[in-house]
């Protein structure tokens, strides 16, 4: 440890005991037995749908359902905190793990918190906000006008196996140090793709039915990225780096820190600012 900072820390400690004042740990909360509780959420009655999921630390799994609700699906948990707390306002619906911080810290080897929900394929803007969790994302043939995921140090496999039913504005993921999966990328049918991380393994992979030209900015830190990007398809590459290692296929040409392939139908245009790190363009 950083002896200024050891010292800091001894100084405060010292005139807090001085002044009459305690520091109060909290007391870990103590895992209970697995509780499940099934959530249904109906559509909206009217107007744009935004849902919105909140989740903490844990296993998150979506997929596309086969009813007419909004959301269908089981959470399981063992800190009665956790229990999921649902909202509708406006149009907007949004699921949040219960909070549990302000009464103590989970010991995580023994807790217990996995939600498996289903989305229904009205149209909507999704929004995930999460913490450092595992997840699995399937969202082919949904009707998503929005996609935006956040999330800390995360291991994600995300994938549109089918075409998205609905023009998708913006596609944004933002992460921390992570290991990211983005498959059927081309499928997610969007007109722009903001990719944003931290150190890290990351996989984006625009295999699939590209429908329109589309635009991709990338901004990362010393990471190792891989494009997947079938040899068909009309892509152009900038690079803005100094200290990154790029690999491509046969199929790319190279002018400087431009990298074009030539193909067919709409284009992929890409931005990539990196710190440091290694880029593979592959099919």
């Amino acid at each position: 440890m950083n002896y200024k900072i050891l010292s800091a820390i001894l100084i405060l400690a010292l005139a807090s005991m001085a002044c009459g004042f305690t520091i109060d740990i909290p007391k870990r909360a103590t895992p209970g037995p697995d509780i499940t509780d099934d959530i249904t959420v109906a559509v909206p009655g009217s107007g744009e749908t935004r849902l919105s999921i909140a989740f903490g630390a844990g296993q998150l799994k979506l997929s596309p359902g086969e009813g007419d609700d909004l959301v269908s699906g089981t959470a399981t948990y063992n800190i009665k905190d956790f229990k999921p707390e649902i909202t509708e306002k406006d149009g907007e619906v949004r699921i949040r793990q219960g909070n549990y911080e302000l009464k103590g810290i989970p010991s995580f080897d023994k807790v217990k918190n996995e939600w498996d929900l289903k989305l229904g394929n009205t149209p909507m803007d999704l929004t995930i906000e999460a913490g450092a969790y595992e997840a699995e994302y399937e969202f082919g043939g949904l009707s998503l006008t929005g996609l935006t995921v956040k999330d800390g140090a995360a291991d994600v496999n995300l994938s549109f196996s089918s075409p998205n039913e609905s023009e998708m504005s913006v596609l944004r993921y933002e992460t921390g140090a992570s290991n990211v999966k983005l498959e059927g990328l081309a499928n997610a049918n969007f007109n722009t793709l903001v990719f944003q991380s931290g150190a890290g393994d990351y996989t984006l992979d625009f295999t699939g039915e590209l429908q329109r030209d589309a635009t991709i900015t990338i901004s990362s830190g010393f990471s190792n990225i891989i494009l997947v990007i079938p040899q068909n398809v009309n892509a152009n590459v900038t690079m803005e780096s100094g200290m990154t290692n790029v690999s491509t296929g046969s199929g790319w040409s190279q002018n400087g820190g431009l990298y074009a392939q030539e193909g067919e139908g709409p284009t992929l245009t890409f931005l990539i600012k990196m710190g440091a790190g290694n880029i593979t363009m592959t099919d």
